[in-house]
């Protein structure tokens, strides 16, 4: 695979840490804007939270090192699986939150389906994706791509990024011409289009679970605020921005 220069490749999105007393939530890069729209919501009638946005593996592998988090969402059940086995989540708090759509973005506004992309992107065109072998959203459009049969002809032209955020960067700026991320992002984003939507069979269900930790330092206010993400507000705010709110 060819990469872009590093500096195009790493979008840093962990926020600084809190004080003690705050509640540190580690969630995974693409829920950002609602996470942030529900979090200042939530900072008008409660003390504030401090949230560290990055891959769901950067950020399980930080927890399992011992980060000190309150709170972990992951973007994909398989990274909350390694964090439940290392022993850091709180027992009977684990629970599935959000699910979400993998869509083809484009820089500019055309219609192209992933079956014409080694056509669109030619010789030297990029297609942005997260780490394909570790970030969820890279993981999942790996295996759609793989699904529909086109993973060999375009994985020497995939660039890959540390979260999808920063594959949504390198489309929305037009260094890469094509991305995959989620539906969200894409909802988030002005600067990029939904060329085509992946079918939901050709890839893993996209599912956000959620779980308190034993490594923070406020774990009242971290459960609060995990109950608050299930108020009819906060669903709200999730589901306009495109996530499904899981029951």
């Amino acid at each position: 695979m060819r990469a872009l220069p590093l500096l195009a490749l790493t979008t840093v999105l962990m926020s600084p840490l809190a004080a003690a007393a705050d509640p540190v939530i580690f969630a995974a890069a693409s829920m950002k804007t609602a996470l942030d729209e529900i979090a200042q919501d939530w900072s008008e009638t409660h003390d504030p939270v401090t949230i560290s946005y990055a891959g769901s593996s950067k950020l399980a592998r930080q927890i399992e090192a011992g980060a000190p988090a309150d709170m972990f969402i992951s973007a994909s059940t398989d990274w909350m699986d390694e964090v439940e086995t290392s022993g850091a989540t709180i027992a009977g708090t684990r629970h599935d939150l959000l699910g979400n759509a993998l869509v083809l973005v484009a820089h500019d506004d055309v219609q192209t389906t992933p079956a014409d992309l080694p056509k669109a992107l030619g010789q030297d065109g990029f297609l942005a994706m997260a780490l394909v072998d570790s970030v969820p959203a890279g993981v999942y459009g790996k295996q759609a791509l793989t699904h529909l049969g086109l993973w060999d002809q375009l994985s020497a032209h995939v660039a890959q990024a540390d979260n999808v955020r920063a594959a949504l960067a390198l489309v929305a700026t037009g260094e890469s011409p094509y991305g995959i991320v989620y539906a969200t992002d894409a909802h988030a984003e002005p600067h990029v289009h939904i060329a085509a939507t992946f079918p939901e069979d050709s890839h893993d269900a996209i599912t956000y679970p959620v779980a308190l930790l034993n490594t923070g330092a406020d774990a009242a206010g971290a459960k609060a605020f995990l109950a608050y993400l299930t108020t009819p507000a906060a669903k709200k705010i999730f589901a306009a921005q495109g996530f499904t709110v899981k029951p």
